[in-house]
């Protein structure tokens, strides 16, 4: 697996812990997709099952390190959803936590990953809670999450929370640069467009996908000029409408950013002139719009069997409608439909 250089803090502070024999049992590392948590929590785990660590690192010789290379060590469990399920049901847990009981089959530590901790569905969530609070001796529990107040307060509060920090900016702008070949404004842009997750950036810059994004920018300008905003439809309506959507909303806040004199935050950086050019609209329009767009998005997100085309058609409408209004929004620049 993968190993980036801006995991090396938490390793070694969590392995430090261990050293010193005040290693938590079951760690909750909470980090946003792209910062490959998987990644640590693996090398995590293979010291924790190593039979002769070598200071902070894995032996690499050892037979359970081996079994940890080969995939197949018997007492590393992986807790993921069956497929096509999105869901972690009990029977899964239950089987888990039968076997932790056990004897571990190599005779050294058992270790137990949660991918996704959300996916717990609740009854799976108390299975585990009373492992949690008194495990056998040498069982260790990484639970990986993105949003933990959608976990159990009771299961949080068994585990030691652990936040997995972006990079700085130059640092990440530094590693991507040696993967892609784009100058350091669009770098910094597809960091800022994830939060500052260096794989979610790279996975942005991919070609297909970057040049996905170029299009609604192209779009959007477009649509500055014609004022036909209903035409800004074939760059939204995809299957990843929701990240598009969030494209251009971040657009509308950089325009709003502009008009306040805090250009030096844009996350366009490679998009300077359009934000420019999106800041000569009224400010309450820009707020109005920005505030529909993340209503429409969540929508997208949460109901299901939406009608996605119809939604961002009347979306787009009532767009125009107030770009196209002489009468600012100011007293209620946050109205919804």
């Amino acid at each position: 697996m993968d190993w980036y250089p801006w995991l090396k803090a938490s390793y070694q502070q969590l392995i430090r812990q261990y050293q010193a024999g005040r290693g938590h049992h079951a760690v909750l590392l909470h980090a946003l997709p792209g910062m490959g948590d998987e990644s640590l929590i693996y090398a995590l785990s293979r010291w924790l099952i190593c039979q002769r660590p070598n200071g902070m690192k894995s032996c690499g010789q050892c037979h359970a390190c081996h079994l940890m290379s080969a995939g197949t060590h018997p007492d590393w469990h992986v807790l993921s959803p069956e497929k096509g399920k999105q869901s972690l049901g009990i029977d899964p847990v239950r089987d888990v936590v039968e076997k932790v009981y056990q004897r571990a089959r190599q005779g050294g530590a058992k270790v137990i990953w949660l991918p996704a901790a959300e996916q717990l569905t609740e009854a799976a969530a108390n299975a585990l809670l009373k492992t949690l609070e008194e495990p056998p001796e040498k069982t260790f529990f990484l639970l990986s999450c993105r949003e933990p107040a959608r976990l159990l307060a009771t299961l949080r509060s068994r585990c030691l929370y652990h936040y997995l920090d972006v990079p700085n900016e130059t640092q990440s702008v530094l590693w991507l640069n040696t993967r892609h070949q784009y100058d350091r404004e669009a770098l910094r842009t597809a960091l800022r467009l994830q939060s500052g997750a260096p794989l979610a950036a790279e996975a942005l810059l991919q070609p297909d996908c970057w040049k996905q994004r170029m299009v609604l920018c192209q779009a959007v300008s477009d649509v500055l000029t014609s004022r036909d905003w209903l035409a800004l439809l074939p760059a939204l309506h995809h299957d990843d409408a929701d990240v598009r959507i969030h494209w251009l909303t971040v657009l509308l806040l950089d325009a709003l950013k502009w008009q306040q004199g805090a250009s030096e935050h844009l996350v366009n950086q490679d998009q300077v002139a359009l934000v420019e050019r999106l800041a000569l609209e009224p400010g309450a329009h820009l707020q109005y719009e920005l505030q529909q767009w993340l209503a429409c998005r969540q929508r997208l997100l949460s109901v299901t069997g939406v009608n996605r085309e119809l939604l961002l058609t009347d979306r787009l409408l009532n767009g125009e409608r107030t770009f196209s209004s002489s009468i600012q929004r100011t007293d209620h620049p946050f109205l919804v439909n």
